[in-house]
Formats: structure tokens, sequence, C-alpha cells
């Protein structure tokens, strides 16, 4: 990451704050405070033990705006539990430092085979707080998507850095095309920004309340 990344970074962050404080308001009250330095020592410390390198310093200073995302009790509205109120981003939710690293530690094994074979990176955005399977990865050459659901696959970088992602959410939402991301589009469901594909819809119970942004 260059110097230019980290004012981009915090730039494409908070116009995405107040684009959900203001359409999206369930969501945007899902936003963590930030990650306190003890937080992000002790998940880097974790990491280092096991795999010798650090935290990218574009993550970092994210974490200095939002530590993660937490649920927001919408039971009245969804009493199936369906919509995850922090997972407004095409690729779900903005994870905390100590959820990050557990899909890269995942990779080890009791004998301490690295089944990632020793790639450098982090997971700061998954589809699930806890038991998170697929998502965005984080290393030097960019984002990029990875599973473990079956088997551990990375894909080629898709974006240069968080800050390149972030500017293509928000173009998205207040520009378009509505699949600019591509086929996870976005839309509002109870006061919380949901992202899912319109033909093979995420949602169920609530689908019927989900209506696109565009």
């Amino acid at each position: 990451m260059n110097a230019e990344e980290s004012p981009r970074t915090a730039d494409a962050w908070r116009e995405l704050a107040e684009w959900l404080r203001v359409h999206a308001p369930a969501s945007y009250a899902s936003i963590l405070p930030p990650a306190t330095d003890a937080e992000i020592a002790t998940a880097q410390s974790r990491l280092g033990e096991h795999c010798a390198y650090g935290f990218p310093p574009e993550l970092v200073d994210l974490w200095a705006l939002a530590g993660g995302v937490r649920q927001i009790d919408i039971d009245e509205y969804d009493e199936e539990g369906e919509v995850a109120t922090g997972r407004f981003l095409p690729h779900g939710l903005l994870l905390t430092p100590e959820q990050s690293i557990r899909p890269r530690l995942a990779g080890f094994d009791r004998q301490g085979k690295d089944y990632w074979e020793s790639a450098q990176w982090v997971a700061p955005f998954g589809n699930y707080a806890e038991a998170t399977d697929a998502g965005l990865y984080l290393s030097a050459e960019g984002l990029g998507e990875w599973t473990s659901f079956e088997g551990m696959l990375m894909t080629e970088p898709r974006y240069p850095s968080i800050a390149a992602y972030l500017e293509g959410v928000n173009r998205t939402l207040m520009e378009g095309p509505t699949d600019l991301m591509g086929t996870q589009v976005p839309g509002i469901v109870y006061g919380c920004l949901i992202w899912q594909n319109p033909d093979q819809p995420r949602l169920d119970e609530t689908h019927a309340d989900w209506r696109p942004v565009h």
C-alpha cells in the first residue's frame, strides 16, 4: 500500500458510513467504535507468532475508524433471524482484528502443517463473524476472494486495495449501475443494506420486503 491509500480508505469509509446513516440506519448502528491499540496488538501478536508477519497498514487505518460490526436486534421484523444488520458489504462483514486472523490460522493442522502454504494474508471481510468460511483476503497484492468451504481456495486479487474496494461500493450505491460489483446487488430491508443476487436471493422469508437501491 502506498502512502496515498490511507486517506483514500478513510474518505471512502466515511462516505459509506454517511450513506448508511441516511439510507440504512440499522446497518449504520451496527458499526463498532474504533478498535483499541490493545485489540490490534493482541491479534497481531498471535498472527506474528504463527505466521511471522503483521497486519497491513491500510487495514489498521480502517480499524482506527471502525473496529468491526455487531448484530442489532430487529427481531420485531425478522423473526427468522435472516438479516445480518452488519452485513452491508458485497462480501459480508467488516471483521474485528481477532476475527480477521482466524481464517488464516485455521490453515494450520495439529502437526503445524500450513494448508495455506505460507501465503501472507488476513481477512478484513467475511461472511460470518464466527466460523467464517468465505470472504475477501488482503495481501500485499490487494484484495481477493478466499473460501475454505470446499477446500482452501484463493483467487487472484480483484481490487488493488481496501480503498479501491470501498470506492467501488460507494459508486454502486450512489451512482450505479447496480451490478457494478458483480451479481450481488444492493437493497434495503428493515433499515439494513443487504447485497444479494435477485435471481438467487440469499434472503428467504424476508426477501419480499427487500428493495433494490436502484
